[in-house]
């Protein structure tokens, strides 16, 4: 017997996924705009989703060559969010086509790595935050970002 408040496990219309996924944010989520306001009101000024650094960032200060991203929990992978999820594994997250979801994953883990290390390459500092910890205390994760500004 399902758990109460638990939605039960199994295949959902793809008409219903696709109007959720359509609805995830790839910019301005609330996390983003938590940490954005301050930043801000710390008197940090930034650029955002600069299209002409490698990978995007969330925001930019280019005059110190810091790039912040806000990584989303669930799609880019932390591992916490799978506890928090009541789960064992990332597999355990995702009932239906659990295989190409779980991969998807991992590109996206890949890929920020790849981003990561091309933007250092290039002397860019890299901060990522998760979205969890910027939701629980935005003021802590700007402090992150200030002190990377200041080469702590």
């Amino acid at each position: 017997m399902p758990e109460a408040g638990r939605r039960r496990l199994g295949p959902r219309d793809p008409a219903v996924t696709s109007r959720m996924m359509s609805r995830v944010r790839h910019k301005d989520s609330k996390a983003e705009l938590a940490l954005r306001r301050a930043l801000h009101a710390a008197g940090v000024r930034y650029r955002l989703h600069a299209p002409d650094v490698v990978g995007r960032p969330d925001l930019v200060i280019r005059s110190r060559r810091l790039a912040v991203f806000v990584d989303g929990d669930l799609w880019h992978g932390n591992p916490d969010e799978v506890r928090r999820r009541g789960r064992e594994s990332l597999a355990d997250v995702f009932p239906s086509r659990t295989e190409w979801w779980v991969a998807k994953i991992e590109r996206t883990m890949a890929r920020d790595r790849e981003v990561t290390e091309a933007l250092r390459e290039r002397g860019w500092t890299v901060v990522r935050l998760w979205e969890h910890d910027v939701l629980r205390d935005p003021s802590g994760c700007a402090e992150t970002v200030r002190r990377a500004l200041a080469g702590d």
